[in-house]
């Protein structure tokens, strides 16, 4: 009995409670700043009394289980050491890597049209494992990494200047600015034709003309063009044929198109009657081909006067000259006929 009571006094030891073990941290990655929740995993947990990344203590902490802490990285950089300490101990480290903070230096080119889909290279610091890529409220249509230091994205559709940023697991860059441009605008052309042969000078009227790139004769380029403002161009037709529409080309995109028609050479067959008297008057028929844009009749270096009546035939009145042979040319907006020869005869003497 009395030893029965002995064993009964006697204390029996204690269970010491397990040393926390930590298996992983999600995400395993976060930006310098800190404030970002994450998610230990591992097990005896429970009565955590501090959770440290490196030498800094997590911002705040909850035990949720004995498996599962929910913490708020503290400010930091590089690879640290993540681990828990219970009273029974500090668990084993798992790594925590700090993102370096990404930054923008440049977009390239800086500005591109309203209706977007033009590929940039952003060029920067820090920007390995971009999420996302935002041209002012709206997200790239689409982005490629190169590099730590170069992205390639498409600019989705905006109006005026943005800022472009981007994202990575570190933060947002500061912004660089990109400019959308609206396309061109033509309102007229003058003169709206000109000879098959071009080298007509023309002045093209419009809106956004500015920093036009090109301009087109239809399927041609223009011989060459000056920009005078942004609502006019002055153009050099190249040669053609028909009607066809000129367009201007900026970095906003390609304006809409205005009507430019060429003309054929007017071609001169026939005088009726080749020959008349000196004295002013006599009545000349020309007949040709594309003489509807008759502008001028000349016999030598005189102009006369005259009528279109067709596209094959106009009259006119012979001015006064000197007896013997001239030449009687047609210009239009082709240009300048071949000639043909009338005589002015001397009245008979008496």
């Amino acid at each position: 009995m009395e030893n029965s009571d002995r064993a009964a006094q006697t204390p029996r030891p204690s269970v010491a409670a397990a040393v926390p073990v930590l298996s992983s941290v999600v995400p395993n990655t976060g930006p310098a700043a800190g404030s970002s929740t994450v998610t230990l995993n591992g097990s005896s947990f429970t009565g955590a009394i501090a959770v440290s990344f490196g030498a800094n203590a997590a911002l705040t902490y909850a035990v949720d289980t004995s498996a599962k802490i929910t913490a708020v990285t503290p400010p930091g950089t590089g690879a640290v050491a993540v681990t828990v300490r219970t009273p029974s101990g500090t668990s084993n480290p798992v790594t925590y890597t700090y993102a370096t903070t990404p930054s923008l230096i440049s977009v390239s080119p800086t500005q591109g049209p309203s209706s977007g889909a033009t590929s940039v290279i952003l060029t920067g610091t820090g920007l390995s494992g971009a999420t996302g890529v935002a041209f002012g409220a709206n997200a790239a249509t689409g982005f490629t990494v190169n590099s730590a230091t170069q992205i390639t994205a498409v600019a989705p559709a905006g109006t005026g200047a943005v800022p472009v940023t981007v994202t990575t697991v570190g933060g947002t860059t500061g912004p660089v600015y990109y400019f959308y441009l609206n396309a061109p605008s033509l309102i007229s052309v003058s003169p709206s034709q000109g000879p098959s042969s071009g080298a007509t000078s023309v002045i093209l009227t419009g809106t956004g003309l500015s920093g036009a790139t090109g301009v087109a004769f239809g399927a041609n380029a223009a011989t060459s063009f000056t920009v005078n403002s942004a609502t006019q161009i002055t153009a050099v037709a190249p040669a053609g044929t028909g009607a066809v529409p000129v367009t201007v080309t900026t970095v906003g995109g390609t304006s809409n198109t205005v009507v430019y028609a060429y003309v054929a050479a007017p071609v001169l067959s026939a005088l009726a009657p080749a020959q008349g008297p000196t004295d002013a008057g006599a009545g000349v028929t020309l007949t040709g081909t594309a003489l509807t844009t008759t502008g001028t009749v000349s016999f030598g270096a005189t102009p006369a006067a005259f009528t279109v009546l067709s596209d094959t035939t106009v009259v006119a009145q012979a001015p006064a000259g000197p007896a013997g042979p001239v030449s009687v040319t047609v210009t239009t907006s082709g240009g300048v006929s071949n000639s043909r020869t009338y005589t002015r005869v001397s009245p008979p003497g008496i």
